[in-house]
């Protein structure tokens, strides 16, 4: 069960797919577009963003996650992935260790681009993850 409603979880959905439009990938050819949804409703977009060195590349996810924080948002509800396929694609491993870096219980929507998608929770995508929590108090 998600703690979105229908109405709100297709237009996180929405958002993900326009924010794939955004994306800078001349390398790849591989299109992915982020929707992050905070608690307070604000939503914010990411694309991913490659560079000639291709290690100086950002995904999607995080790309919305940078942009979210940089505004002063610190706890998020969900965020919807999509990408140019009709293939679920989940987000990579360093995508993975950055949102836990906000939440185990994060939601996550896979979205093809015919709009159908899958959820999970980012706990079930990462477990025994190394976060905030694992970390010497000083």
């Amino acid at each position: 069960m998600s703690a979105l409603s229908d109405p709100q979880i297709e237009a996180l959905i929405t958002e993900s797919l326009q924010a794939r439009e955004n994306s800078y990938s001349p390398y790849s050819k591989f299109r992915v577009g982020a929707a992050l949804r905070t608690v307070d409703g604000k939503v914010f977009q990411g694309c991913n963003v490659e560079n000639a060195s291709y290690g100086g590349a950002i995904c999607a996810e995080r790309t919305a996650f940078v942009k979210a924080v940089s505004e002063g948002h610190r706890r998020f509800v969900a965020i919807a992935v999509a990408c140019d396929y009709n293939e679920f694609i989940t987000p990579c491993g360093i995508c993975r260790q950055f949102m836990n870096e906000f939440g185990k219980g994060l939601e996550i929507f896979f979205v093809n681009d015919d709009r159908t998608y899958k959820r999970a929770i980012l706990e079930d995508l990462l477990p025994y993850a190394f976060g905030p929590e694992g970390l010497p108090e000083k």
